[in-house]
């Protein structure tokens, strides 16, 4: 694969906005999950999650907007503003017409769907909001950014539930070198702490129900995990091809080198057992980089803490590395500041680039009874320093969805 440039970086998280701040949590392993308060959760079997705080000291949107548009695609505005600035890039000097926009999420803009529905059902038809049909729909970030912007490039928003924001990650660097887009905003959001959503959430079974215990509750290959905890935030990253970088002499954090997806075709839901399919994604991913599994420094997990999730991805790793997979930290962050769902991906993505930048090797946190079955080096509850040049993302999603990245340092 041709080697297609990150040059720009834009993050909302419960672990901080700004990638100094979010960098500085991450590192340390300070958790940002907690109990949910916004409403009354009390009924519902998880009820924590990792919020966004803040978001309006970093906003330039305007009151009249907000009132047109969901949390998810206020987000996602703040994070591409916070991303080109970044990356130092005017638009006023680009052709907006080769400018494109790549975009994933999971369950849309539900806070905003929840609230006219209910009106609806109090008030009649009279008491919906115009808005609502472009409000909630997942293709609404995208829109957003888009009219901002003016960008009237090559563009797509995909949903493929957890694994959402990486697919759309690496479909918007295949489409660079394809020569449809000068340069594209990729990336993802999500809401998902709401009271519709949440229930959504919860009847997946994928959920922690460890209430009492917030920071602890998302655990990782431990043996007493129970799933996850859901998180709230948004990232968008800039990706520009290597001619564009350097006539613009422009900072890359680091290069996408290969990407790979398959699907299990085993269940709606589960994983299949024997991991093959994610094993057989990792293997064409390392081949599309042109690496062998030696090579790989760090692999950033897609950390279900589901007891299948966690067996079937682990499993997949030593398929693939083998004997070299004991020299391979592999961690998962997101247990940190919470699952973001369709959004993981380019968390995943900005921790791992962020990692490879700090030469330091990010935490898996709460891992205090390791599955026997699980026995990777996951850097359980510390980081750890080490010089990253090649590094692996996975995500998964419902269904024996596979998606895997593999990033190098510049």
């Amino acid at each position: 694969m041709e080697k297609i440039a990150i040059t720009g970086l834009g993050v909302i998280s419960p672990s901080g906005i700004d990638k100094r701040v979010f960098w500085s949590n991450v590192k340390a392993g300070r958790s940002a999950v907690e109990k949910i308060e916004r409403f009354d959760a009390s009924l519902y079997p998880s009820r924590i999650a990792g919020h966004v705080k803040e978001l309006e000291a970093y906003s330039n949107v305007s009151s009249r907007l907000l009132k047109k548009i969901d949390l998810f695609s206020h987000m996602a505005l703040v994070a591409s503003e916070m991303c080109l600035e970044d990356a130092k890039i005017n638009l006023a000097e680009e052709n907006l017409k080769r400018v494109g926009i790549f975009m994933g999420n999971a369950l849309g803009g539900w806070l905003y769907a929840e609230t006219e529905l209910r009106d609806m059902y109090i008030e009649g038809r009279e008491g919906v909001s115009p808005f609502m049909a472009s409000a909630w729909f997942p293709a609404a970030p995208q829109g957003q950014i888009s009219i901002n912007y003016g960008i009237k490039g090559f563009s797509k928003t995909i949903v493929a539930d957890r694994a959402s924001s990486l697919m759309a990650i690496g479909y918007a660097a295949r489409t660079i070198i394809r020569d449809k887009c000068d340069f594209i905003l990729a990336g993802g959001m999500e809401a998902p702490v709401t009271p519709y959503a949440l229930l959504c959430c919860n009847t997946s079974g994928v959920l922690t129900k460890n209430n009492d215990n917030p920071h602890h509750a998302y655990r990782p290959f431990d043996k007493n995990r129970d799933g996850l905890a859901i998180a709230e935030g948004a990232g968008v990253l800039t990706l520009e091809p290597q001619a564009r970088v350097i006539k613009r002499k422009a900072h890359v954090y680091a290069n996408i080198i290969g990407y790979a997806s398959t699907t299990d075709g085993v269940n709606r839901i589960e994983p299949a057992s024997d991991a093959k399919q994610l094993a057989r994604a990792i293997r064409l991913a390392l081949e599309d980089a042109g690496l062998q599994p030696k090579d790989i420094d760090y692999i950033c997990a897609d950390g279900a803490g589901t007891v299948a999730g966690d067996i079937t991805e682990t499993k997949a790793i030593k398929q693939v590395f083998t004997s070299h997979v004991k020299n391979i930290p592999v961690t998962a962050p997101k247990s940190i500041y919470g699952n973001m769902l369709g959004a993981s991906g380019v968390l995943d993505v900005i921790t791992t680039v962020l990692a490879m930048e700090h030469s330091f090797i990010p935490p898996t946190i709460n891992l205090d009874t390791p599955d026997p079955e699980c026995d990777l080096d996951y850097c359980a509850n510390k980081g750890k320093s080490k010089d990253i040049k090649n590094a692996m993302i996975i995500n998964r999603g419902r269904g024996g969805i596979n998606c895997v990245m593999v990033l190098q340092k510049p």
